[in-house]
Order: structure tokens, then sequence, then C-alpha cells
């Protein structure tokens, strides 16, 4: 390992120091072959979807084909559906990578080992935080860029915002990878694994309950729902995601309906309105406290 016996920075913290942890972490989970699974299921799910958007132009009843407007409508409702199974795919991704990185270097002695060398234990936590960021980012960017082109060179149709719908894949990921880190400091993977992805659920259905009240102006239930994206953001990501591949007429459509459409707004695929900008300092704001509290748990904890 290198000399990490470099003057600390701000609060304490050594920049290489964290800057090798991240280098290992990125190694270590690489060689992994879970990452090699992730990548064969990603290569499936582009080659069935852009198989099945292929298909489209011989879509059509009595005998007429779909126009190339109703071609794109279709594939952009495609391309949600797509994302949110990657949304899925990317929860259990992060949290089956997160959530032994601590618990498992604590079980098997490497986390006395390195922590005897001047590494703090906010470094460890840093690094490993920045490098299955990086990891996770890097896998987001390159398989939303091949899909979106594969479907561009089909269909000529590209989403609103594809540069949004990354930072929201991006930022979803990153609140459910550090809050099974933050747990890991403290319970096995596999525990850690279910109560992480077992709030994924309960912030999932929140939305979808907070939808349906808005919707029928319930105040308790969209109460409730603003609650749980709140606590847990990965819904409000999720559903500025979906914001990000709505088309502007399919949104124009939907408010042209006004009250016709409440049962449309309950829709976990469809978003008329993309997140508030207070909403994504919140989840800033919540990244950088469970983060922090990660480093506290660690702190407190005797290895």
């Amino acid at each position: 390992m290198e000399n990490l016996m470099s003057s600390p920075g701000v609060l304490g913290l050594q920049p290489r120091a964290i800057w090798t942890i991240t280098r290992l972490t990125i190694r270590e989970t690489a060689r992994r072959k879970l990452l090699l699974a992730l990548l064969i299921l990603t290569m499936v799910i582009i080659a069935v979807t852009l198989f099945g958007i292929s298909r489209l132009s011989t879509i059509g009843g009595n005998g007429e084909k779909l126009t190339t407007l109703e071609i794109k409508t279709v594939t952009s409702q495609i391309l949600i559906v797509v994302m949110f199974m990657w949304s899925f795919v990317l929860a259990l991704s992060a949290v089956f990578v997160a959530a032994s990185q601590v618990s498992g270097d604590i079980e098997s002695g490497i986390a006395q080992a390195i922590l005897t060398r001047p590494i703090s234990r906010a470094d460890l936590v840093l690094g490993k935080w920045l490098g299955l960021l990086g990891l996770l980012a890097t896998y987001i960017v390159g398989a939303v860029v091949v899909e979106l082109v594969g479907i561009k060179l089909l269909t000529d149709y590209e989403p609103p915002d594809p540069l949004m719908l990354i930072a929201y894949l991006v930022g979803e990921t990153a609140v459910l990878m550090t809050l099974a880190l933050l747990i890991s400091t403290r319970l096995s993977g596999m525990t850690g694994g279910v109560i992480a992805l077992g709030a994924y659920g309960i912030s999932w259905i929140g939305g979808i309950a907070g939808s349906i009240g808005a919707a029928f102006s319930n105040d308790t239930i969209t109460h409730i729902g603003t609650t749980t994206q709140l606590l847990m953001p990965t819904d409000g990501l999720w559903r500025g995601a979906v914001y990000s591949l709505e088309p502007a007429a399919v949104i124009t459509a939907y408010r042209a309906v006004g009250g016709a459409g409440r049962a449309v707004s309950a829709n976990p695929f469809f978003e008329p309105n993309g997140p508030p900008l207070v909403y994504i300092a919140w989840v800033a704001a919540w990244l950088l406290a469970v983060l922090v509290l990660t480093i506290y748990s660690l702190n407190r904890r005797e290895i």
C-alpha cells in the first residue's frame, strides 16, 4: 500500500488515504462475479428491448401500421418501464455491493489491519463510498447511453432530458448505497441488505400512496407519501427519472384532461412534474447526514 503519511486535510481527512481506499474498493468490487452477472443481464435487457422496439413498425390494427408519432409515443412508455426494471436492478446491486463492505472487512479482520496504519475510520468510509459510487455511476452512464443510442437509431426517438435521467438514477443508487453502507457498520451484510431493500420497497409504496392521496385530495394519505419520500428519497428520485423520460406531448395531454386524469396521476410510471429544487437540496442534505452518521457509527464500534 502507498505511503499514507500525508498531512491531514479538511476535518482531519487524508486525501491520499481516501484515494487509496477508493481504488482498492473499485478493484475488489470489480473482481466479484456480481458485476459480471450484472453486465450480462444488462446486455440481455438491451437486446430484448431493442428487438421489441424494432418490431413496433409491424404492429397495427385493421392491417394498418403504427405511425411514426405512435411509434415514438409507445417507445417512450416502453423505455419508462425498462428504466424501472433497471432501477430495481440498480437497487439490488447497490445493496449487495455496499451491505457487506464494512461488516465484511470487520469480520475478516481486514479492517483491523487497515486501521492500524495511519488511516482514519472516516478515510475508510469515504474511500469505500466514493469507490462504490464511481463504479455504479460508470455502469449507469454506460448502460443508459447504449440503450438510448440504440433506440435513437431504431425509431429516431430520444427522451426529453437524458442527462437528468442519468443524474436521477445515480442519485437513487447513491441514496440506497449510502443507507446500506451505514447499516453495514452495525449489522451483517445479509441483514443489512434485507433492511435496505425493505426501506426501498416502503419508499416506493409510500410514493404511490402519496400520489393517490394527492389525486383524490386525501391529506392523510398525501402526508404519509410525503413523509416516506423524505425519509427515504429513492421514490422521489425515481419520479424525477420518469419525468425526464415523459414526452412533452404526453404531459400536455394529461394536463388537458384535468380532473378526469386523477387515476393516471397515481400511476408510478407517470410523473407530470419534476422534483422541485428544494427536494433536490433535501436529498443532498440527506446523503451528507447519513454519510456523517456512517462515520460516527464506525467510530463508536470496537474493532
